[in-house]
């Protein structure tokens, strides 16, 4: 069987694209495969060809963008579009989380047009076909999930999240019912439903080995679901959230082990004054494994602006070790989201992971804050609009508010003006 990256490191066999990847990252090669040998970053995509990125210590925070089609709406064109935005706002990957009878076309869709690294969730597929095949999705197949598991990574799916950290004994330990909302995971509430309607284990813990095999087969990275995050800020840290990472910790150091390279998912909603906690703790708990985080969401009141809310979590959790941010949608708790919220999703998200590097002092993520600053000073806005975040907003903005001329905003009372004419004096 061939190698996995991990196991090929073991042996001091490093490949040369990693070292180029390590230049990309603005990371010595030494280093990068430091952390990957202390499981502390993880390599995504490499296996396929369709983007590369690294995931992890020492190197700049990643954005996700998730697309996919609901039940009730959605077309394999739109889902195409969703892509092409989140492609447009540079995110530095996707995940295909579709619930739609089609969900092979449009993962097909989304392996063969996306240029950065693919994620899926196996058991939305495995849950879809319970629904289409035994009436409800909450009547899973063992073998299925493992069939659907396999065939996705066989596929060319570059990571997968795989919610292996909901048990019999957490559920029975710590209700959900005693949360304010519950399991909001739609990967944690199938399988937790799956567990108390047949009173059986989850069969991705109950026979993790077999998933390793898949993995270690392929080379996939396992991204470790956060089935028990919280989806209320008053759920937040609560012993069914923690319960859950703990195993997830335990599961990290058996991929590991087994040359298998993982990353964890984390929470959710989370109240600002507690986000550093919350980092520190999946951390610790987790063996300093990669951190993937959605947002968090630092209040619950702002429906519509989920993106903002998101941003701010996510720029404190990366910047307290988070290392990878899943967007969130303006649309997020509201509806599915079009391909204009993909894009603000993404931007949002990129800003708060660009605001983090800063924090983390990742090599040139200040310069570029710095080069822009002094094109400002020098009321120089070709360069100003290159180097924004989003050139084609900032030029369209100008052109509609200044036009060609001085900026309105201030007009002759411009400070970089009115600080010319006093150094000509």
């Amino acid at each position: 069987m061939k190698e996995t990256l991990l196991q090929m490191l073991r042996k001091g066999n490093v490949p040369d694209w990693l070292k180029t990847l390590a230049e990309k990252e603005r990371i010595a090669s030494d280093t990068l495969v430091k952390n990957i040998l202390a499981g502390h970053a993880v390599v995504v995509g490499h296996r396929t060809g369709r983007g590369t990125m690294v995931v992890g210590r020492g190197t700049s925070t990643k954005v996700n963008a998730n697309i996919g089609a609901s039940t009730l709406t959605s077309s394999l064109a739109h889902e195409e579009k969703k892509l092409q935005a989140a492609l447009k706002a540079r995110a530095d990957a996707v995940m295909d989380l579709s619930l739609s009878d089609n969900i092979p076309d449009i993962r097909e869709m989304v392996l063969a047009k996306s240029t950065v690294p693919v994620g899926t969730v196996p058991i939305y597929e495995a849950a879809t076909l319970a629904r289409l095949r035994r009436g409800a999705v909450v009547n899973l197949d063992e073998e299925e999930m493992f069939q659907v598991l396999e065939q996705q990574m066989a596929q060319g799916v570059d990571f997968v999240t795989v919610h292996c950290g909901i048990t019999k004994d957490l559920l029975e330990s710590y209700p959900p019912e005693n949360r304010l909302e519950g399991i909001v995971s739609r990967g944690g509430t199938i399988t937790a439903a799956y567990i108390r309607n047949t009173g059986r284990e989850n069969p991705y813990f109950e026979q993790y080995d077999r998933l390793l095999d898949l993995a270690e087969r392929y080379d996939c990275v396992l991204s470790l679901g956060d089935g028990m995050r919280p989806g209320a800020l008053a759920d937040a840290s609560d012993a069914l959230e923690v319960g859950e990472q703990k195993i997830l910790g335990e599961l990290q150091k058996r991929a590991f082990d087994r040359g298998v390279m993982s990353m964890i998912e984390g929470p959710g909603h989370v109240p600002i004054h507690l986000v550093k906690k919350s980092v520190q703790r999946i951390k610790e708990y987790t063996n300093q494994a990669p951190l993937y985080l959605l947002g968090p969401i630092v209040t619950d009141v702002a429906p519509g602006y989920d993106h903002i809310t998101s941003a701010i979590g996510a720029g404190i959790a990366g910047m307290c070790g988070a290392d990878f941010i899943c967007y969130v949608t303006p649309s997020e708790h509201l509806g599915l989201p079009t391909e204009q919220d993909v894009f603000d999703g993404v931007m949002a998200a990129r800003i708060a992971a660009h605001a983090a590097d800063i924090a983390k002092e990742i090599p040139g993520a200040m310069e570029w804050d710095n080069e822009l600053s002094r094109a400002r000073k020098r009321l120089d806005w070709d360069t100003q609009i290159r180097l924004a975040m989003d050139p084609e907003k900032a030029a369209r903005v100008r052109k509609e508010r200044s036009g060609d001329g001085a900026c309105t905003m201030c007009g002759e009372c411009c400070v970089f003006l009115i600080l010319k004419d006093n150094e000509k004096e």
